[in-house]
């Protein structure tokens, strides 16, 4: 831990990030400031500015649930696969390009792209069969998009382990479900606390009583999106192993492992039954593995949980941001980012589809000088996880 950060009359703040930018910071101190929290406040070491809560921010409400806290990639999360395959099987760049080029085929990426055709999945089912659930709130977009990437730091990612063999990992979400789920909720949220005269430090801070039905409702809708985001990874996972297959036939597929890092969770602490909102951050339980991913050209790690209670057991869920997008796309060039791209299979940058800048500007907000350290965050949480393997990038599909 960095430092714990006390004042009369606010919950402490604890916090594995260092050098933390003064936004974000304001925003761990108006969650110190909450009526319905309890304990402290933890912030990870990739923390950065979020909108209400800091991303990698980990808080217990008491009989409450904040829709803000869990954002609206409800869900979002990281599927890793191991394989026996040696990595010098996929020396070849040519011989990687094509297996880059067939996911790129079979899974649409990116904002806006989805399968022609709606998917079919129990879940649906099962959820609309639950009472006084809205059969209008799952559209066709939902069915459209299940099993595709999505866009901003979502990635599908061949690496490679310093013990030499091939992974696969992947980074995606809820899509379009979780946002109107987070939206919602949170106009809910700021209704029902605007009724009862309840003080907050921050509107993006309103939040439900877990005894009033709109709290009810929004966690069986939250896991709802829970279920949805993980069938998504899995879906792209799926593909992701027979397009390797196809290749090198005789792979064999040893363990995986699929986690959240968006969501909330009834949980025990300190002896209580809490609300545990991880926004941006990863349970970190006694021996529970997670995946702490880096950026696109940087390692990512596979962990064990150390099962730290002053974390409310909780890790980092990635490196991090260290420059907004617009910054990234301001501040950086082609030619460094290429750089800090050789010998990885990727796509060239594309030009700005949002930021309202100009059309000749590159997208440059997902290049790995945009984010911190994976080494450094790492570093910082080793009373929170205990590493078991480190993964480097081979190819990656970026969303």
């Amino acid at each position: 831990m960095e430092f714990v950060k006390r004042a009369e009359g606010i919950l402490p703040i604890k916090s594995w990030c260092r050098d933390i930018e003064p936004v974000a910071m304001a925003q761990a101190e108006n969650l110190a400031r909450h009526p319905a929290l309890r304990h402290f406040v933890a912030l990870m070491p990739d923390c950065h500015c979020g909108i209400g809560m800091p991303i990698g921010g980990v808080i217990a409400a008491e009989d409450a649930v904040i829709p803000a806290a869990v954002g609206v990639d409800i869900g979002c999360g990281m599927i890793a696969v191991e394989t026996d395959i040696p990595a010098e099987r996929l020396a070849d760049m040519c011989f990687r390009r094509a297996i880059h080029s067939r996911i790129r085929e079979l899974i649409p990426v990116g904002e806006g792209n989805c399968h022609k055709t709606a998917q079919t999945w129990d879940g649906f089912t099962e959820y609309l069969d639950t009472k006084g659930v809205d059969e209008q709130f799952i559209i066709s977009l939902d069915r459209h998009n299940l099993g595709t990437l999505g866009g901003g730091n979502h990635f599908i990612e061949i690496q490679k382990s310093d013990s030499g063999f091939v992974w696969l990992m992947i980074h995606s979400g809820s899509r379009n479900l979780g946002k109107r789920i987070e939206e919602l909720y949170q106009a809910k949220a700021e209704k029902l606390c605007e009724k009862f005269y309840t003080p907050l430090p921050c509107s993006d801070l309103a939040f439900l009583p877990i005894g009033e039905v709109a709290g009810h409702n929004y966690f069986r809708d939250m896991n709802f999106a829970l279920k949805y985001a993980f069938e998504n990874r899995q879906r792209m996972m799926k593909i992701c192993k027979e397009v390797l297959a196809e290749f090198i036939p005789e792979v064999n597929f040893i363990r995986e492992v699929n986690i959240h890092h968006n969501y909330a969770a009834f949980e025990e602490h300190y002896g209580e039954k809490l609300c545990i909102h991880r926004k941006g951050a990863t349970s970190a339980k006694l021996d529970e593995t997670g995946i702490i991913p880096g950026s696109m050209g940087t390692a990512s790690y596979i962990v064990r949980g150390l099962g730290n209670p002053s974390s409310f057991m909780s890790c980092s869920h990635g490196a991090g941001r260290r420059m907004s997008r617009t910054a990234a796309c301001n501040t950086l060039t082609a030619s460094e980012c290429d750089e800090a791209m050789l010998g990885i299979v990727c796509d060239r940058w594309q030009p700005v589809k949002r930021f309202g800048k100009s059309k000749n500007m590159l997208d440059l907000s997902e290049a790995p000088q945009a984010y911190k350290n994976i080494e450094d965050v790492i570093a910082a949480e080793s009373d929170l996880v205990e590493v078991q393997v480190r993964l480097t990038p081979l190819a990656v599909v970026k969303g």
